[in-house]
């Protein structure tokens, strides 16, 4: 018997999808984008925000929880101490890679550097329409102290 190509392609998809409920393979795996992150010890998103100007140069290793993410494609993420706490935005270099969407509560580790930016009114709203957490200034704008990673491990929950 001869199936039609459109019943062969929707076995073949519910064959992959496995049983109702199951776990994706992102739910449990380490997801690996970028660059290679070094071995090494990592410094605190904190204390990263805090000396920003001084990680500008040279990459670093930082580590966090993912917070929030992009809304639209992955293509930021917040990572913080903690699940509770305020952090900084994370993008990627020169818009290479993006992250899986419902990475929220993953470990990320990465390396790269900061970046303190001042955005527009407009970039400002378009960000906050996505979903960052951005303080405007006075005028409208946002200034941001933010991580752009060359390389990101998301490690499972």
């Amino acid at each position: 018997m001869r199936l039609p190509h459109v019943s062969v392609a929707l076995l073949l998809l519910a064959a992959l999808a496995g049983p109702a409920g199951a776990q994706s393979p992102l739910d449990s795996a380490v997801v690996f984008r970028g660059a290679t992150v070094p071995a090494g010890a990592a410094i605190p998103v904190t204390q990263l925000a805090a000396s920003a100007r001084n990680h500008t140069a040279r990459p670093v290793i930082v580590e966090g929880v993912i917070t929030r993410e992009c809304t639209e494609k992955g293509c930021w993420m917040q990572v913080a101490p903690s699940a509770d706490a305020n952090g900084m935005r994370v993008t990627f270099k020169d818009y290479a890679f993006f992250i899986p969407q419902s990475m929220v509560g993953r470990r990320a580790r990465m390396t790269g550097v900061t970046k303190v930016t001042t955005h527009s009114r407009a970039a400002a709203d378009h960000l906050i329409g996505e979903g960052a957490p951005l303080q405007r200034n006075t005028d409208g704008t946002a200034t941001e102290v933010q991580f752009v990673a060359s390389g990101v491990e998301l490690h499972a929950r």
